[in-house]
């Protein structure tokens, strides 16, 4: 990961413990053909959210954007622009984690790697959901962050 802290995000709460923080995050939303939502399964909290995660120390948006799906979901995507930030709500972990997440959410296009074939540490499945037709969400700033989505892009 280069000059990236790696494991910020463990470091830090290992010093904080569960207490509330704020993070940054970045989101993706890949369209098909039939305008439909690429979502994935998590494996944390056994709901749907758009591949995508937090930065770790150094990273911009777009790097961890383009990293953060990678590992979601298997694709390599590149930018095509952005959708907004989104900064409101809180999302509490099973493990007692809680985090007021600033994401910056983008719409991006597939340009190599394929859908993962298996489960990971932090995908279960990944599925593509008609905007109008969507599973159970991680939180509130997921739908919402869809809701913009489907409204500057369907």
């Amino acid at each position: 990961m280069g000059t990236f802290m790696a494991n910020y995000i463990q470091e830090i709460r290992a010093l904080v413990g569960h207490k509330p923080i704020i993070l940054n995050a970045a989101g993706g939303i890949l369209l098909n053909d039939r305008q439909q939502v690429l979502l994935n399964l998590r494996t944390d909290t056994h709901n749907w959210s758009l591949p995508g995660g937090y930065l770790e120390y150094g990273e911009t948006y777009a790097q961890a954007m383009v990293r953060e799906y990678k590992e979601d979901s298997g694709i390599d995507v590149k930018i095509v622009r952005s959708l907004g930030v989104f900064d409101k709500g809180e999302t509490r972990y099973p493990n007692g984690d809680v985090t007021q997440v600033i994401c910056q959410l983008y719409l991006v296009a597939a340009v190599g790697g394929h859908t993962l074939d298996q489960a990971t540490d932090e995908t279960l499945d990944l599925q593509y959901f008609d905007f109008d037709q969507l599973p159970p969400l991680l939180n509130d700033q997921t739908a919402e962050m869809l809701a913009a989505a489907k409204q500057q892009l369907v």
